[in-house]
């Protein structure tokens, strides 16, 4: 069964379970203590630090094992937000940064979020101006874990360093392509998104970098990661990460040949797609594409059924009613979302058979859902015009995509220069609505409040 969600966690890579089978004879002893068995723990331990601190660009002693990179992005956070509290408690954070960032800032203090564009990526010049006499810490990761922008960290650290901020990069998702260009002051990182084993992350803290850990403390991992380590899984986590790393040029190179084809034929091959991310600037394994008039999680089922799992920002299949924080950041289509990561290895002939199936899978979402067959005829009359020009689709209380089909539907029963107003309550309508229009051509008026929901104007051009 192809497995296409390889940023959410990838598959144990084999020289990861070979050092993990390996190290688990020599690696359970205490590594703090001075006998033979203390002596070889300690010696994996220190071998691994090297290897990862290699891998990350930063010395040994700059970097702790984290029990996750959860674990890693809070003690970063809070450290720095503690050790330069005198400075004050503002962090400038990009609005698309993972959940665990953004939890950790918000416990923290004042939160300023920096803009993104429709692709996803931030601009040097927006962090310049968040930035206060006041901030703490700057975060920014340094490429994005839904659509796969790179973003510009060498230019952020260095308007963040002229400022005296130090900056933190969320590095889940491109340590195992390789480093982390530029200044950055604190880096963390998470094994299982390489290949490694489940319950290992990385921080590294620069020299020079005002820095108090909180929480609970002993004398291990400097302080930063109290607790006993688990040396087979960080020994694992250190050799898959030199492993993937010596593949990452060639494999890189194999993998986005494959995601150019996805992101070419998707849109080929299913109507009223949106592909998002940036093209160029993006993660070599990674393309997001949003279906108009689909259900999200009825989509990732039917892959599912069809032997390929994938991933998805859409709002219900997140266990939440709002879309992905990082597709509403961007302004895009959230609905029938699908994020498509492969994993080093995916044979080209899977992602053939992926294209292949893909547009049935979608055409039957979209006829489950009765969504309109195609659009209406450009500079065509209104089938039964509506007195006034004007139309209300009372979509309350119905998720996506229902208030989008439904506004689909009458479009064309109101007059060129007609309205029609939807109601709803759904977060994605305020994402999706937009996104509609301007795949449609149609105007979007604006929104405005509504009993249990919103209002959302469309005035219909062609």
């Amino acid at each position: 069964m192809p497995y296409f969600d390889a940023a959410s966690s990838a598959p144990l890579h084999p020289v990861a379970r070979q050092a993990l089978r390996a190290s688990l004879d020599e690696g359970w002893a205490d590594p703090a203590r001075l006998y033979r068995e203390g002596r070889r723990a300690a010696l994996l331990l220190d071998a691994a630090r090297e290897a990862a601190a290699e891998a990350v660009g930063c010395r040994p002693d700059e970097l702790v094992f984290t029990p996750s990179g959860t674990h890693a992005v809070h003690a970063g956070v809070t450290g720095v937000l503690s050790g330069r509290r005198r400075v004050g408690r503002h962090a400038a954070v990009s609005a698309v940064e993972h959940s665990s960032v953004l939890h950790a800032v918000a416990a923290g203090g004042d939160v300023t979020e920096v803009p993104v564009d429709r692709f996803g990526a931030v601009s040097p010049e927006s962090y310049a101006e968040v930035l206060r006499t006041d901030t703490a810490l700057a975060c920014l990761q340094s490429a994005n874990h839904e659509v796969g922008t790179e973003q510009p960290v060498a230019a952020v650290a260095e308007v963040c360093r002229s400022r005296g901020v130090p900056l933190l990069v969320d590095a889940a998702q491109s340590l195992g392509w390789g480093p982390v260009e530029g200044g950055w002051s604190v880096l963390t990182a998470s094994a299982h998104k390489w290949g490694g084993p489940a319950g290992v992350g990385l921080l590294a803290v620069r020299k020079g970098v005002r820095f108090a850990p909180q929480g609970p403390a002993d004398e291990r991992e400097s302080g930063r990661a109290p607790g006993f380590q688990n040396i087979p899984a960080v020994v694992a986590a250190a050799a898959s990460l030199r492993a993937v790393r010596a593949e990452a040029a060639a494999e890189g190179r194999r993998l986005r040949e494959l995601v150019d084809v996805i992101r070419a034929r998707v849109p080929e091959l299913v109507p009223d797609v949106e592909v998002v991310g940036d093209p160029l600037r993006r993660l070599p394994h990674l393309v997001t594409f949003s279906c108009l008039y689909v259900d999200g999680e009825a989509l990732l089922h039917a892959l599912d059924l069809a032997d390929f799992s994938v991933n998805s920002g859409s709002s219900c299949t997140s266990g939440t009613l709002t879309p992905s924080h990082v597709l509403r950041a961007m302004g895009v289509l959230s609905e029938g979302n699908v994020r498509v990561s492969l994993p080093s290895g995916t044979p080209a002939a899977e992602v053939d058979r992926f294209l292949e199936v893909l547009p049935g899978v979608v055409a039957g979402v979209r006829d489950r859902l009765g969504a309109p067959a195609a659009p209406p005829v450009a500079g065509a009359p209104a089938a039964s015009p509506a007195a006034g020009g004007t139309l209300v689709v009372d979509a309350i209380g119905r998720r996506c995509p229902i208030p989008v089909i439904e506004l689909a539907k009458v479009i064309g029963d109101v007059p060129v220069g007609g309205t029609v107003t939807v109601l709803a309550d759904d977060e994605a309508a305020r994402l999706d609505i937009p996104a509609w229009c301007a795949m449609r051509g149609q105007e979007y008026v604006g929104e405005r409040p509504a009993d249990h929901g919103a209002a959302y104007v469309v005035r219909r051009v062609s």
